[in-house]
């Protein structure tokens, strides 16, 4: 059960992002038509205030949500499972509320035999797709013991362990994945603004980063401070898909997930 510390937290993080003005304890009680008083909301916003989930430009001022705070609130809004996606309203709301979404086309990769040729070089056989690389004994036994592993898996596994020519050449045949990208100018924008990576950038291009990321929250792990990836498993049609949304952490995402399902 929600207790009223809390309960204010969550209605003025939600007044912020609907208005993106500071809000005080008088407004604050009206827009909810809260039954505390505005001296009790103020004596709360003090004791967030003091946690760090709130702060404040002048002492006269209302309160905003700090950095932390959205964080908090959207890890734990945003945890669910999406089962199917509006392909239509996903692009018209991501353009509308200036977000990013970056699309890839999920199909069963599994890898399902190794097979050796001459000792001169391997034929690896995915459940949709076939590569190969050179022989040696060791990646021999390290790809039979990887059998009926996703190929993103093997993917981060050869990288750690410096498999580079089976790294490369899985890596190359990922990135020719059926690949999407809705709002990319947004992605830019705020790439250049933020002073990214080449590196980074590149990732998100040429969809890299959706090879590797799980379904969750991401924040500056993946982007800048301030900025939070949402990424689900999902489909869109009859197509199953992964997506990843990108946006700043003050955007209304409650809107935005109503509205593309």
């Amino acid at each position: 059960m929600i207790d009223k510390k809390e309960f204010l937290l969550h209605s003025i993080i939600r007044a912020y992002i609907e208005n993106l003005e500071p809000i005080g304890s008088s407004q604050l009680k009206s827009m909810y038509d809260l039954s505390f008083s505005p001296a009790t909301i103020r004596g709360y916003f003090k004791k967030l205030g003091d946690e760090g989930y709130l702060e404040q430009e002048h002492i006269s001022s209302g309160r905003t949500p700090t950095i932390e705070a959205l964080k908090t609130y959207w890890k734990e809004k945003l945890n669910f499972e999406l089962l199917s996606v509006d392909y239509d309203n996903l692009k018209i709301l991501a353009h509308n509320m200036g977000m990013s979404v970056f699309i890839l086309q999920q199909q069963s990769k599994k890898l399902q035999r190794v097979l050796n040729i001459e000792n001169s070089y391997m034929i690896l056989e995915f459940s949709s797709f076939v590569i190969t690389v050179k022989y040696t004994s060791a990646l021999y036994r390290f790809l039979n013991d990887m059998i009926d592993l996703e190929a993103d898996d093997i993917l981060d596994v050869a990288k750690q362990v410096g498999a580079a020519q089976l790294y490369d050449e899985l890596n190359r045949y990922l990135q020719k994945s059926e690949f999407g990208m809705i709002n990319i100018k947004y992605f830019l924008r705020f790439a250049v603004k933020y002073d990214l990576s080449e590196d980074v950038i590149s990732r998100f291009m040429h969809g890299n980063v959706m090879h590797n990321i799980k379904e969750g929250v991401y924040f500056e792990n993946l982007l800048p401070s301030g900025f939070m990836g949402v990424c689900h498993k999902t489909k869109i049609g009859a197509d199953s898909v992964k997506i990843l949304v990108v946006g700043e952490l003050s955007k209304d995402y409650d809107y935005f997930y109503r509205g593309i399902i």
